[in-house]
């Protein structure tokens, strides 16, 4: 006869192979025609506007007012050597010093040079324009990897590849367990303060398989965010992706991430 342990052992082993089987039917259901979407993210058309950041968290329910988002721009600031300042005294910097922030991921853009509670300083830090050697804005977003190890780590299968490429999280399996957030080395997870799941950009996935754009492509009014199909050779972004010099985050962590970028300076984070 069966143990009331081993029943339960065997019914939670079953939970976690349904759960599997969900996400794998899933990805079959919405697969369709089997597109292999491509982002690319040009650093050089970027003005840090955030309009970007709005329609995200509005497209797709993160709350507006908390500091929290799916996709966000950074700001970097590469300084000549100096004198900058930091609340309001002067403090001696080399040349090629960078500062790097997003603050509530640039959701209402930026509007003044000051760096406020400057993590690395705990203050306000304001670089005066003489003294900027280069300065650029990032925007950054779930990189829907070939191999990502976010999936690799989820113990129920909450978050799954579609056959398309495009990484999901089905909220009605997260046990919120925080393993994928933990793995992600690119810190693009975070837990929704609403549903208390795992949460992550999709590059809005409900309307990309309608044929439309992602939220974040269609706010974005200098073109620094397109999106494409790589498997079709007369795709505009996938011929970008193809012929220029792109780049991609971290590549050294072998996650092959299909967000691209042109003019990605090596000072990024």
């Amino acid at each position: 006869m069966i143990s009331r342990r081993d029943f339960i052992r065997l019914s939670l082993l079953a939970g976690a192979g349904a759960g599997l089987g969900v996400g794998t039917v899933r990805a079959q259901e919405t697969a369709g025609p089997r597109s292999r979407w491509v982002f690319l993210v040009d650093t050089m058309k970027c003005v840090g506007c955030g309009l970007c950041v709005k329609a995200c968290k509005l497209e797709n329910e993160v709350p507006y007012d908390l500091p929290v988002t799916r996709t966000w721009v950074e700001r970097y600031v590469i300084t000549g050597e100096g004198q900058i300042s930091v609340d309001g005294k002067g403090r001696s910097v080399e040349a090629g010093t960078v500062f790097a922030d997003t603050p509530m991921g640039a959701r209402d853009g930026y509007k003044q040079n000051v760096f406020h509670n400057y993590t690395e300083l705990g203050s306000n830090v304001v670089v005066p324009p003489d003294m900027i050697a280069k300065s650029f804005f990032v925007p950054k977003l779930c990189n829907q990897c070939d191999k990502p190890p976010c999936v690799q780590v989820c113990p129920v299968g909450a978050t799954f590849k579609t056959a398309d490429g495009v990484v999901l999280v089905d909220r009605t399996w997260c046990i919120g367990c925080g393993y994928c957030i933990m793995a992600c080395p690119y810190g693009v997870r975070f837990f929704h303060p609403v549903y208390r799941v795992a949460e992550k950009c999709t590059w809005c996935y409900h309307r990309i398989v309608k044929g439309m754009k992602p939220a974040c492509v269609m706010a974005c009014p200098f073109e620094a965010r397109r999106f494409g199909e790589a498997n079709k050779p007369d795709d505009p972004v996938a011929q970008v992706v193809e012929t220029d010099r792109v780049a991609v985050l971290k590549p050294e962590f072998g996650t092959r991430p299909l967000v691209y970028y042109l003019g990605l300076d090596e000072n990024v984070r």
